[in-house]
């Protein structure tokens, strides 16, 4: 089996790539290094199984047949995407139409990386896959929301007239390991802040809130999407809801530090609660096991690391 990672050298785009050589596939990453990162993949330079492209996918392009095409190619932190917003509605759409004509040329599954800022700030909690969402269409963060639900669109679309065979993951905030210092979500700025003896800036009062799964519990969930014949959205993310003051709290915990806290004042659009209904995942047989806690200690070090890279 031969499998095509769009997004592939990003932080879910590898661990992903990493995933699928360890089942026994052969995989090429493709990746215009816009924000993901030829050193997330440097572990896998010598594997023989796998193969990096630096292309871009507004592009049309044509990396030989697969069996599979997991399109994982966008901005997806809301420091990358408001910079370069055009790209990302780009790739969300002329990308995704790219991706989506490679699995049908080749007969290949297709799944899609979508997200949880499809459902905006949301006025159903916890969010189930039915809810439509309450998206700003035109706000600073559109470019984003838009391009995602664009590309589910697109993705039924093609299962719809083509009969291609599609999935569809909604992905809840997810962090670990390869996640860039200036990544500008929570836990990258919590853990750099704290690291580097900084306040930990909380927008609005702190009280919104998210839900955190660790990076191997969501390849393990998108894993099981992709082998699964459910057609529809499905969240991939961890229900376990914390504000962001709690957090905080986590985070100075597991790295000791004396940082305090910095209230500023909170973005537009900026969802006020957040947290998936996994009923659906759960039918399929996952859900999630890694705690925030364990999370956290776990990804320590590579933050650590990273501190360090920038000190010197």
């Amino acid at each position: 089996m031969r499998a095509l990672v769009t997004g592939g050298a990003g932080f879910l785009g590898s661990h992903l790539c990493e995933a699928l050589l360890a089942e026994g596939e052969s995989v090429v990453a493709v990746d215009n290094l816009l924000t993901g990162r030829a050193a997330n993949l440097a572990q896998l330079s010598h594997e023989p199984r796998f193969e990096l492209r630096q292309l871009d996918i507004i592009q049309p392009f044509d990396v030989g047949a697969a069996d599979y095409v997991f399109h994982f190619a966008s901005p997806a932190s809301p420091v990358d995407y408001m910079v370069h917003g055009v790209e990302t509605l780009k790739v969300g759409s002329v990308g995704t139409f790219h991706a989506l004509d490679i699995a049908r040329h080749y007969g290949a599954k297709f799944l899609l990386a979508s997200t949880s800022e499809c459902y905006g700030d949301p006025l159903e909690h916890p969010q189930k896959e039915s809810y439509w969402g309450n998206v700003n269409p035109v706000g600073p963060r559109s470019v984003y929301d838009e391009a995602k639900r664009f590309s589910e669109a697109a993705t039924m679309a093609y299962h719809r007239y083509y009969k291609l065979d599609t999935r569809i993951v909604r992905i809840f905030n997810t962090y670990g390991p390869r996640m860039q210092l200036n990544d500008g979500r929570v836990i990258p700025n919590f853990m750099k802040q704290a690291l580097f003896g900084e306040d930990l800036t909380v927008y609005g009062d702190g009280s919104q809130t998210r839900s955190f799964c660790y990076v191997t519990d969501e390849i393990e969930g998108i894993l099981r999407l992709a082998r699964s014949e459910e057609h529809s959205p499905v969240n991939i993310g961890n229900p376990n809801e914390f504000t962001i003051l709690e957090c905080a709290q986590r985070v100075l915990a597991v790295t000791r530090s004396k940082s305090k806290l910095r209230f500023a004042a909170l973005p537009q659009d900026d969802p006020r609660q957040r947290c998936p209904d996994i009923s659906k995942a759960r039918a399929l047989g996952w859900a999630p096991k890694i705690e925030l806690e364990t999370g956290l200690k776990l990804s320590l070090d590579y933050f650590r690391q990273a501190v360090t890279s920038q000190y010197q």
